[in-house]
C-alpha cells in the first residue's frame, strides 16, 4: 500500500510542477491556446465531423490530462546552441500560440461548412474566455431552418446517358424532401460519373455536370436540376462516346525507369495467346495463360473502370511481378475503340535471407538461426516456393533430477508452395478470377530435444485464402491439417517418476504419440480495411475474427464402420497411433476509439472453447488454451494463470484449459517523439470442461466462473518504428482467484511488488 501511496504522489508532484512552466515560452501579450470546442444548436449537426476545419489545435495531452510534449520543450533551456536544450525541443511540441487570426478563419470555414449541410443561413460565433496567458475558444453554431429539395429534375441532352440515369435512381444520394446538402450533390455528380466510366465512356469526368437550384421565396424549398454540358456547340452537338476494348496487350518486361510512352516497350519477341497478343525480351518468364486468366479486361467489351481496378487488384497478387500499369490508346482507324496494354515490370524471382535472433522461453535464454529461400516463378506462373531451416539452441534451468544434459535443441524445416489461384476442381476462370483465393500446399519437421525427452513433430497442410474486394474481409479454408506429434525417446527416470507413478492424466496425455487430422475455417473482418498486419485496429474502426475448426470426425466414423483397434484407454489408433477428436471455436472482438491525433482508447473481448469428445477426452496440449503473459492478463506472467481457482504447481501443462475469457481496456496516449504510453485494464481465466485431478478447482462451473475471474491493471511504454512497436508492459494484480477471500485475494488493496508484478517485453499491441 505504501508503494502505489508514493506513486500516486509522485504522479501529482510531477503534473503540478510541470503546470507551473506551461506558458514558459509564451510571449507576453499572447496566450497560450489551452482549449477549443464547437457547440450547436442543432443536434442535426454533428460537431464532430466539424473538427477537421479548425485552423488550430491545442498541445496534446497525455491520457487528455497532461501536456507531456509541451512539458518536455519547456524543459529546454533559451541557449539553442546547447545540444541538450535542442534535443528537448524535438521530442517536445513548442506552445501553440492562440493567434486571433486563424480563429477568424476557423469561424470562416465552420460557417461555410455548416451551410454546405443545407443551412444556408446559419452563423458561427467565436467566444474567448482567458485566464492569465492561456486562452479558450468555443465556436458556437447557430444553424438556423435548413434548405430543402422540393423537386429532382435533369437536363440531360444525351438520351443513352439519361437512360443510365434513370435506370440506376435507387442507387442515387438525392431525393426529394432532404436538405439541401451540397456535399451530396458533388457525390452525386461522382456516382454517376463513375456509372458512366463503367458503361463505355472512357475519360468522362463529374465536371461535365452542373446543377442550378430555384429558391421559392419564404418557403426554404429549393426546385434542383442537374444538367449536362452538351457534347458540342448547337447543331454540331452529339451523343458522348461509348468506347469498346479492340485488343489487349501485354508487355512482360516493361521498364518503368525507360520514358513514359508506349513506344519505349522493351520487347523483341511477341506470341499471341487466345487473341491477346504478348511482348517480351529474348524469354517469356511467365505462362500466358497465367496472364490472360488475370485480367478482368476483355476485347469486344465496353470500357468498364472497375475491371480496370480489378486487373490492378489481381496482378498485385502475382509475386513474380513488382510492378503493372494499364494505359489505353484510341485505335488509328476507329475512334471508338480502345486498345489497351498492360504493361507489366518483373520482380527479383530468387531471394536468400539469413536470420538470427535471441529467444526467452519462461526465463530461459537462448539463441536460433534460420536460412530461407524463396523462388517467387517457380512453374511460372507466379507461384511462391519456400523452404527453410531453423536451429535453436536453449539453456534449461530448473530441472530436478539427473538428466545427459542441460540444454534444449531445436532443429526444423519447412517448405511450401502457393498458388495464385483457387485450385480446385470443377471451378470456372470466372469463380476463380472473382474469389482471387490463394492455394497453398506445405510440409514442416520439426526436432526437438529436451533433458527429458525427444520429440519430433512433422505435419502438412493444404488451405486457401482470399480478401474481399473492399480488403475488409480475409477468409481461409484449412482443407486438409495433419499434424504427426512422435515420441522417439524418454528419460528412463523421467518416466518413471512423472508418466509411470502418477496419475496426472494430462501430463501422460501429452507425452504420448498422437496424430492430428483437422479442417478449420476462418473470418476476419477490419472496418479500416486493408490492415490485416499487427493484431491492432486503426483510429476509430473495430475487428472481428472468429475461427472454427474440427479434427477426428472423419476417422472416427471409419472406425466405428471398420472395427478399428482400440487401445487401452478406449481410442481408436491408426499403425498403433491414437487420433485427437475436438471442436474448437474461437471469438475476438476489438475496437479502436480516438479522441484525437495523440490519445485514443482500445478495448476487446476474447471468447474460446475446445471440446474434446468421441475418440479423446483431451484436447491437445497445442490446441489448449492459456492465461497470462504479454497479451493476456498482464499481471500473471505466461501460462501462470488458472485454469479456475488452480494456484499452479510448477507444471505449466496443467495450467491450460478448454475454456478461456480474455477482456481488456487500454487508454493509448503518444508521449513524445516515436514513444507512446498506455494505462491497462485486463480481466480473464481459462477452465477446463472436464474435472482433472492435477488441476483442482480448474473445471468450469456456472455458479463459479465469475467469482474465478482475474484482474489486473498497469502501465505501457511502445516504441513505434512506423513498420514494427516494441512494446513494454508493467502489470500488477488486482483480484486474485487462486484465493477464495481475504488480502491475498485482492492484491489492489495490499500489493506486494515481488509477488504481484509482471514485467513483459513484446513485438505488436496486444490486440
Amino acid at each position: 500500500m505504501k508503494w502505489g501511496i508514493k506513486t500516486f504522489l509522485g504522479v501529482v508532484f510531477m503534473g503540478l510542477l510541470a503546470s507551473c512552466s506551461a506558458t514558459k515560452y509564451v510571449p507576453e501579450g499572447s496566450y497560450l491556446l489551452d482549449g477549443i470546442s464547437i457547440e450547436s444548436d442543432n443536434k442535426d449537426v454533428n460537431t464532430n465531423d466539424l473538427t477537421l476545419y479548425l485552423r488550430q489545435s491545442p498541445n496534446s495531452k497525455l491520457f487528455s490530462v497532461f501536456h507531456t510534449q509541451l512539458y518536455i520543450y519547456n524543459l529546454s533551456g533559451r541557449d539553442t546552441t546547447k545540444w541538450v536544450n535542442r534535443v528537448l525541443r524535438r521530442m517536445g511540441d513548442a506552445p501553440v500560440i492562440y493567434s486571433e487570426e486563424e480563429s477568424e478563419r476557423t469561424r470562416d470555414q465552420l460557417t461555410r461548412a455548416v451551410r454546405n449541410l443545407g443551412y444556408m443561413r446559419a452563423q458561427v460565433e467565436s467566444v474567448t474566455e482567458h485566464h492569465k496567458k492561456k486562452m479558450k475558444v468555443t465556436y458556437k453554431v447557430t444553424s438556423g431552418r435548413p434548405y430543402t429539395i422540393r423537386s429532382l429534375n435533369y437536363d440531360i441532352p444525351d438520351e443513352q446517358i439519361l437512360a443510365y440515369i434513370e435506370n440506376d435512381k435507387s442507387n442515387s444520394l438525392l431525393h426529394e424532401g432532404m436538405n439541401f446538402n451540397i456535399n451530396l450533390l458533388n457525390d452525386e455528380r461522382q456516382r454517376i460519373s463513375t456509372l458512366l466510366l463503367n458503361n463505355g465512356y472512357y475519360r468522362f469526368n463529374k465536371e461535365l455536370f452542373s446543377y442550378t437550384a430555384d429558391t421559392v421565396r419564404n418557403t426554404y424549398q429549393a426546385d434542383v436540376t442537374l444538367h449536362l454540358l452538351p457534347n458540342g456547340v448547337g447543331e454540331a452537338a452529339k451523343p458522348y462516346t461509348r468506347y469498346k476494348v479492340n485488343e489487349v496487350n501485354f508487355v512482360t518486361d516493361f521498364d518503368v525507369l525507360q520514358r513514359n510512352t508506349l513506344s519505349a516497350f522493351n520487347a523483341n519477341d511477341s506470341i499471341h495467346y487466345r487473341g491477346f497478343p504478348v511482348y517480351f525480351k529474348n524469354k517469356l518468364y511467365i505462362r500466358p495463360r497465367t496472364l490472360v486468366n488475370t485480367t478482368w479486361i476483355n476485347p469486344g467489351d465496353y470500357y468498364n473502370q472497375d475491371n480496370i481496378q480489378k486487373t490492378y487488384n489481381s496482378f498485385a497478387r502475382l509475386s513474380a511481378l513488382r510492378y503493372t500499369n494499364v494505359r489505353f490508346e484510341p485505335q488509328a482507324s476507329d475512334s471508338t475503340r480502345l486498345n489497351a496494354y498492360v504493361l507489366l515490370t518483373k520482380n527479383k524471382l530468387q531471394s536468400v535471407s539469413f536470420e538470427v535472433e535471441g529467444t526467452n522461453s519462461a526465463g530461459d535464454l537462448g539463441a536460433a538461426a534460420s536460412v530461407s529461400y524463396q523462388n517467387r516463378n517457380l512453374f511460372r506462373g507466379s507461384e511462391l516456393f519456400m523452404f527453410r531451416i531453423r536451429g535453436a539452441y536453449e539453456a534449461v534451468s530448473g530441472l530436478h533430477g539427473q538428466y545427459r544434459n542441460e540444454s534444449y535443441t531445436e532443429l526444423g524445416a519447412e517448405t511450401s508452395v502457393n498458388f495464385p489461384s483457387f485450385l480446385f476442381p470443377f471451378l470456372s476462370n470466372d469463380f476463380r478470377r472473382t474469389i482471387r483465393a490463394n492455394t497453398e500446399f506445405g510440409l514442416q519437421y520439426n526436432y526437438q530435444m529436451r533433458p527429458e525427452f525427444t520429440r519430433i513433430v512433422a505435419s502438412t497442410n493444404w488451405s486457401y485464402k482470399w480478401q474481399s474486394k473492399d480488403q475488409h474481409t480475409r477468409h481461409q479454408i484449412d482443407l486438409l491439417d495433419i499434424n504427426y506429434l512422435y515420441m522417439p525417446w524418454l528419460d528412463p527416470n523421467f518416466e518413471e517418476r512423472y508418466l509411470k507413478q502418477t496419475q496426472n492424466y494430462i501430463l501422460r496425455y501429452n507425452y504420448e504419440d498422437r496424430l492430428i487430422v483437422r479442417a478449420g475455417y476462418s473470418y476476419v473482418y477490419n472496418s479500416a480495411g486493408g490492415v490485416f498486419t499487427g493484431g491492432t485496429v486503426s483510429d476509430n474502426s473495430y475487428s472481428l475474427r472468429l475461427n472454427v475448426e474440427s479434427a477426428g470426425n472423419i476417422l472416427y466414423g471409419i472406425g466405428k464402420l471398420v472395427g478399428m483397434h482400440q487401445n487401452s484407454e478406449g481410442e481408436y489408433s491408426i499403425l498403433n497411433i491414437p487420433f485427437a477428436q475436438y471442436l474448437k471455436v474461437d471469438f475476438d472482438y476489438a475496437k479502436n476509439i480516438s479522441f484525437d491525433l495523440k490519445n485514443s482508447l482500445s478495448y476487446h473481448v476474447n471468447l474460446g472453447v475446445a471440446f474434446p469428445y468421441g475418440n479423446a477426452k483431451m484436447v491437445p496440449f497445442e490446441k489448449r488454451y492459456f492465461s497470462g503473459g504479454a497479451n493476456s492478463v498482464r499481471g500473471w506472467s505466461v501460462r501462470d494463470l488458472g485454469p479456475g481457482s488452480f494456484p499452479g504447481d510448477g507444471n505449466f501443462l496443467n495450467q491450460t484449459g478448454d475454456i478461456k475469457f480474455d477482456a481488456s481496456v487500454e487508454f493509448r496516449s503518444k508521449l513524445f517523439w516515436k514513444i507512446q504510453s498506455a494505462l491497462f485494464i485486463d480481466a480473464g481465466n481459462i477452465w477446463t470442461i472436464r474435472e482433472y485431478e492435477s488441476q483442482p478447482g480448474g473445471k468450469f462451473r456456472f455458479d463459479k466462473f465469475y467469482k474465478q475471474i482475474a484482474f489486473a491493471y498497469g502501465l505501457g511504454i511502445r516504441l513505434d518504428l512506423d513498420f514494427f512497436i516494441l512494446r513494454l508492459d508493467g502489470g500488477m494484480k488486482a483480484i486474485n482467484p487462486a484465493y477464495e477471500s481475504g488480502k491475498d485475494r485482492y492484491p489492489i488493496v495490499h500489493p506486494r511488488l515481488k509477488r504481484d508484478f509482471a514485467f513483459h517485453f513484446a513485438v505488436g499491441y496486444p490486440f
